[in-house]
């Protein structure tokens, strides 16, 4: 027994996505708990938090935003990595990784937005 969603990569993925900035939010000085470290965190959680929200009793068209919803939440994660990296709170080779899992995330739940009708 599952929710469907539970099956989907692209919620799988941002479940992971989630716990990777949980952990390195920890490494932000503590002046960013509410700041940076706050928004980051929910951020990354709002991906899969839609994913599965909209995957539950909607149409297709407010499936379809929801996960619009997913893919801003991305590149809010996306801003918040960026001003990480430029407060020296994160390593370039770190950011690298994170901002290509973030991109290819991005593309497939892009291309599972668009084939549904």
């Amino acid at each position: 027994m599952s929710f469907k969603f539970e099956n989907l990569i692209i919620w799988q993925k941002s479940m992971d996505l989630g716990e990777e900035m949980n952990l390195l939010v920890k490494n932000f000085p503590k002046e960013e708990i509410y700041n940076l470290f706050s928004q980051l965190r929910r951020a990354a959680d709002s991906v899969a938090l839609n994913t599965s929200e909209g995957s539950i009793l909607q149409s297709n068209a407010e499936y379809r935003k929801f996960l619009g919803y997913s893919i801003r939440s991305l590149a809010e994660v996306v801003t918040c990595l960026h001003k990480a990296i430029r407060r020296n709170y994160l390593p370039k080779k770190d950011f690298d990784r994170y901002y290509k899992n973030c991109f290819d995330l991005m593309n497939m739940t892009i291309a599972y937005r668009n084939k549904i009708k």
